[in-house]
């Protein structure tokens, strides 16, 4: 497959993904910072309870705040991660450095995941920083994007890269080798079946 079709493959996979649980992450990104507010400044008793209260306050659209960055953001990290991934195990084949087998399939993934980290981590803390936005705060995205980049400078894009490198990095570790594994023993079990 070429490089054009597994870019498109990511990015489609990304969007497609986003437009179906928008809502569930948006209540996840609200509730995680809602976790962090004393007991008494807290806005919501529980996960349902912030659906509703979202949707109460800001209308069903306040659970799709966000949803051009988020789309940004997954159709970068899918395309960073499936195609960095099969780039460096190819190379890594090509080169004959590794065989074809979990350690280099563990290289590749975590090269991988510091990859998609890289790609996706201005686009991520954007996001995040606008669906926590109150209302009016941010006109869109881009003018959260531009207050960002006035307030905290290129630096500001990269906020939490190490935790995201570890969730990413892990992430794409085990879903990889999981991935490899069960192909492997989908093959093997066809001449079986036969």
């Amino acid at each position: 497959t070429g490089l054009a079709a597994r870019v498109l493959a990511g990015c489609t996979t990304g969007a497609v993904a986003v437009t179906c649980a928008q809502p569930t992450d948006v209540v996840k990104v609200r509730f995680q910072a809602n976790g962090a507010l004393p007991d008494g400044a807290r806005r919501y008793s529980g996960t349902v309870d912030a659906y509703r209260t979202i949707a109460r306050e800001e209308g069903v659209r306040g659970l799709w705040r966000g949803t051009l960055p988020n789309i940004a953001r997954n159709a970068i990290v899918n395309c960073g991660e499936l195609v960095t991934y099969d780039l460096i195990k190819d190379a890594l084949l090509r080169a004959q450095l590794m065989t074809d087998n979990v350690p280099c399939h563990f290289v590749a993934a975590f090269g991988a995941g510091f990859c998609a980290t890289v790609v996706a981590s201005p686009v991520d803390v954007v996001k995040t920083r606008y669906m926590n936005a109150g209302p009016g705060q941010y006109r869109n995205a881009l003018s959260c994007l531009l207050a960002l980049l006035m307030q905290d400078g290129l630096a500001g894009f990269y906020k939490g890269f190490v935790p995201s490198f570890l969730r990413l990095g892990s992430w794409n570790v085990v879903m990889f080798i999981s991935y490899e594994q069960l192909q492997r023993a989908a093959v093997l079990a066809r001449p079986a079946q036969s």
